[in-house]
């Protein structure tokens, strides 16, 4: 059974870079639904999905039930499933989250992408029946992925990293500080107990066996305000101008690692009978 993937190599892409930017590229499709996946890649783990919702779908179909039609609009934003008459979007599937896109090379009208669930964050693969377009609007997936991918590094997603480099570095400030305070708190335990030996030490009037007077203790100052080293104090929270808002670095974190994974375009077979020879 051959259960490689054809990798595409070479192919140019279908839209100018302004028709997806600018606006989206618009297809019709039958939806035959989506279903939770163990990875964000993989020939079997796609296999798998297609062949359950296709047996779902011809369970359904012998009980009269048509499958549903959608609209897909793809664009560097993301890909949007909505209703066709209604414009009702049912599932808005950001593009960093999209890890895989496939076609069935046996089979036109089969197409499949797996994108990651914004709120569970579990993988899911999402199966479409498009007329003769699938292998179509497989590479606009990848040719929208590949802008939104510039469009992130150009708009300062190429920054993250360093500004992941320098939390970093404020995270080990922030210990040293730590246990720079740790180590005033003994030096103060310490004079606290030199303190409390003078106090009950000997009266200093009191004679030496000679006669005369001990020398006096120096006093030693009770207050310890300044750094042990000298340094003044550091706010490792103390954010400059150009840093972003944390909700908005946790965003641009989540994209970075998204499209740091990649889109992978595949065209496979998708055979639901073993003992087909096209497998």
């Amino acid at each position: 059974m051959n259960r490689a993937f054809s990798r595409k190599k070479d192919k140019t892409w279908m839209h100018t870079p302004e028709a997806l930017s600018k606006h989206f590229i618009p297809y019709n499709a039958k939806f035959l639904g989506s279903t939770e996946v163990e990875q964000p890649k993989g020939t079997e783990v796609v296999r798998d999905a297609v062949r359950k919702l296709k047996f779902a779908r011809h369970i359904k179909k012998s009980e009269g039930q048509k499958i549903p039609k959608v609209e897909l609009q793809i664009s560097i934003y993301g890909v949007k499933i909505l209703e066709p008459k209604t414009k009702e979007v049912q599932h808005n599937c950001q593009l960093h989250r999209i890890s895989f896109c496939a076609d069935d090379k046996t089979d036109k009208r089969i197409f499949t992408f797996i994108c990651k669930d914004s709120e569970s964050n579990k993988h899911l693969c999402y199966v479409f029946d498009s007329e003769k377009c699938a292998e179509e609007i497989t590479l606009t997936i990848g040719q929208a992925f590949d802008l939104a991918y510039r469009k992130f590094l150009e708009s300062g997603g190429k920054d993250v990293e360093t500004r992941k480099q320098i939390a970093g570095l404020q995270k080990r400030i922030q210990d040293l500080e730590t246990e720079n305070m740790e180590l005033k708190n003994k030096v103060q335990d310490l004079e606290n107990q030199l303190r409390i030996t003078q106090v009950s030490a000997p009266p200093s009037s009191m004679p030496t066996r000679n006669g005369t007077q001990p020398p006096p203790v120096p006093s030693r100052s009770t207050e310890i305000k300044r750094d042990l080293f000298g340094a003044e104090p550091f706010d490792p929270f103390n954010c400059g101008a150009a840093d972003f808002p944390p909700d908005i670095q946790s965003k641009l974190d989540e994209m970075q690692e998204g499209f740091k994974m990649g889109l992978t375009l595949e065209g496979t077979v998708f055979c639901l009978d073993p003992l087909d020879s096209r497998c």
